[in-house]
């Protein structure tokens, strides 16, 4: 029989790693396409792009702002209290997703709000806000690999 902590540990894990295959694929795909580079000029914003695309309220809103940070709340409450060996896997898992969750809700969408109104913003601002937002992005996609990792590990020290 499988237990609550069990279920929220396999829905932690599906649910990170369908942001990590996602976080990738609009790393590699999307994200070029909202904020095109040229040599001379850096980076701009397409904002017909953003607005075409708008992965956020379309596809993240319903996978991760919501589930992933409600079962990263559950699971550090499980994980804190799961036995030896998985207990450290496991904290380790759900404290890197809160550190992402709380950059997500602190850092990338507000900056991506801001990005929208681009036209407020002088050229080189933009560039530089752009840059710092996808160079993160890896950084946050790595946090949610390691994440996802760190919790398989600890699903297969639970059983």
């Amino acid at each position: 029989m499988l237990t609550t902590s069990a279920i929220l540990l396999t829905l932690f894990i599906l649910n990170l790693g369908t942001a990590f295959g996602a976080g990738l694929y609009e790393t590699i795909i999307i994200i070029p396409k909202w904020f095109p580079r040229s040599v001379g000029a850096g980076y701009t914003v397409d904002l017909a792009a953003m607005r075409e695309i708008d992965s956020g309220r379309k596809f993240w809103a319903a996978v991760t702002t919501m589930p992933l940070t409600l079962l990263t709340f559950a699971n550090l409450y499980f994980a804190a209290q799961a036995p030896q060996p998985a207990h450290d896997w496991w904290l380790a898992a759900a404290l890197i997703t809160l550190a992402e969750r709380i950059s997500t809700f602190s850092f990338f969408i507000p900056t991506i709000i801001k990005l929208q109104n681009v036209s407020s913003f002088p050229p080189s601002k933009v560039h530089s806000k752009v840059a710092l937002w996808t160079r993160l992005n890896y950084v946050r996609c790595t946090l949610n690999l390691i994440a996802w990792i760190l919790a398989i590990e600890a699903l297969a020290l639970y059983f």
